[in-house]
Order: C-alpha cells, then structure tokens, then sequence
C-alpha cells in the first residue's frame, strides 16, 4: 500500500509589541539622562557669562557663548579682563595644582597596588597561624568613618614633618586600604591552585610565583582596582585641604575651594568655577570611559573557573 504524506506549513507565530522592553528602555533612557544633565548644566554655564547668568539664569542654552570662563581656569587672562568678566582677578595656577594631583594619586594608587596585592596573597594562599582572625580584624577597618582617622593621621604628619608637602598627602593611603585587600583576595582565591603547584615543581619560589604567575593571571581586578583607587585621591578634598598650606603641594580640589572663595564684588564667578570643575573632572571621566567595561566585568569578582 502506498503512503500518502501530508505536509503543513507552519504558519509565522505573530508577537505583540514588546511593551516590557520599551519601558525597559525608556526608564534606562530617562536614568543615562537625569545623570548627564549636570554634566550638560555644568558645560552650559562654563560657556556663558556671568552677566549673562544673572540676566537669564534659566536658559537652558549657553547665555552670551564664550570661552572666557575656560581662559580664567586656565590662567589665559590677565587680572583687568578677569575683573571685567566677573571674575576675582586672583588667577588660578592651573597647571600647578594639576601637576600635583597627578603625582599624588599616581603615587598612591602605584604603592598601594603593590603593598596591598601582596597583602591580598598572604591572606589568600599563605598558611600561618590567626591568618583568619588577623583579616577579619584588618576588615573591621572598613566600618571605620575615614573622618574619624583624620586628627591622628594629621598628628603623625606633623610629627614627621611633612605638613605642606605632597608625601604628607599620600601617607596614610599610600600602602594599602582593607577595600583594596579585600577586593584582591576575593579574586585571587579563585585562582586554581594546580596552577601554583605546577610552578612550584619547576622549581619556582613563592616570590617567583607571585609576580610572574599570579600577578599577570590577575591584570583585569588590579587594572579596576588602580582606575578606582585614582579616581577617589583624585577626588579626596579633606584631608589634603588639612595638610596643605601652599601651592607648593596644593592639588586640584583645594584649589577649586580657593577659587570658589574669591568671590568679586559683583557675585561668584560661576562661569569659571563651573569651567575649572569640568577641566578637572575630564581626566577622571576619560579614565573611567576607557576602562568602564573592564571595571563592570571584575566587580563581581569573576576568577579563573
């Protein structure tokens, strides 16, 4: 007997409009643009005057468009043109503070990488007796206010005699922070122990394993852990405004403080505080966007499996 086949033609399956992911979208949109309209408020006034600012405070476009609020930062002009555009005339020794900013934070986030990945290594893979009990007390510093810690460090700064300079700023981060230990020890437990064992039955030492098998294996953590070190003694203002007394170790968010205190006698200069912000922010938000996606990657501690 003969076989009839009947062959059907699946009809396409139509979907509805996805309501779920358009919202999705549009509370994402609304929460990336409520984050940058401060942004956008900040450039807006560095390109207006401040005649223009207090004519017309809120426009939400540049008021009489300008780049005399950048000049100001910057040093490019005199004290009479910075008198005439509404600024103090003090002047604002930009690349100074600058320069200083970035020698204290690449100092501390260079030493503190370094002391505090070998800490890390000695509470992950080191055997000795209250390791345990020694991390878990080196963790209870985390719950204390960095406030708390500012007379007793300014105490020993002075002692030591370096008030006004820029060691005396970077000492007491400069080596390690239990964040950082912490956040290097999660990662380096997850790294398979055959691996050190195998470098360990080709003769190589504890030392020779750390720097040339652990660290490499861990570039991706001490790569986020250093762009976020950076940014937070970029951003420190406290205690270096305790310490520093000069522009000889004066760094950017001090001198932001200054400037902002030199208010003339027609009102602040919100055109050039607002333009010194955003050049001092920049390199911070530039450092961030290059390395965003690998500092979302390593946050939720993922090893090597």
């Amino acid at each position: 007997m003969a076989t009839v086949t009947t062959t059907t033609t699946a009809r396409p399956v139509r979907r509805g409009f996805p309501f779920g992911r358009a919202a999705a979208w549009t509370v994402m949109g609304l929460i990336v643009l409520i984050t940058l309209l401060p942004f956008y408020w900040i450039l807006r006034t560095a390109l207006s005057t401040n005649a223009g600012l207090n004519a017309d405070p809120t426009n939400p476009l540049p008021v009489d468009l300008t780049t005399s609020g950048f000049e100001r930062a910057l040093g490019l002009q005199s004290a009479e043109e910075a008198v005439a555009q509404g600024g103090a005339g003090g002047g604002l020794d930009f690349w100074r503070y600058l320069l200083n900013s970035v020698l204290v934070s690449t100092l501390i986030t260079g030493c503190q990488l370094f002391f505090s990945a070998m800490a890390a290594y000695a509470f992950s893979r080191l055997r000795w007796r209250g390791r345990d009990k020694v991390f878990g007390l080196f963790l209870a510093g985390m719950m204390v206010p960095a406030i708390f810690t500012l007379l007793p460090n300014f105490v020993l700064i002075k002692q030591l005699h370096l008030v006004d300079t820029l060691l005396g700023i970077a000492l007491p981060t400069l080596f390690m922070t239990p964040f950082a230990v912490f956040f290097l020890r999660q990662f380096f437990m997850n790294i398979p122990r055959e691996v050190e064992e195998a470098a360990l039955l080709d003769g190589a030492g504890k030392t020779k394993i750390f720097f040339r098998v652990v660290l490499p294996m861990a570039s991706t953590p001490i790569v986020t852990l250093g762009v976020l070190t950076y940014i937070t003694s970029w951003n420190d203002y406290f205690w270096p405004l305790m310490v520093s007394y000069s522009d000889s170790s004066r760094v950017l968010t001090v001198a932001l403080a200054i400037f902002r205190a030199q208010t003339p006698a027609t009102g602040v200069d919100w055109s050039g505080l607002m333009a010194a912000t955003l050049i001092a922010a920049l390199p911070m938000l530039v450092l961030f966007a290059c390395f965003a996606r690998r500092i979302v990657s390593s946050i939720g501690f993922t090893g090597i499996k």
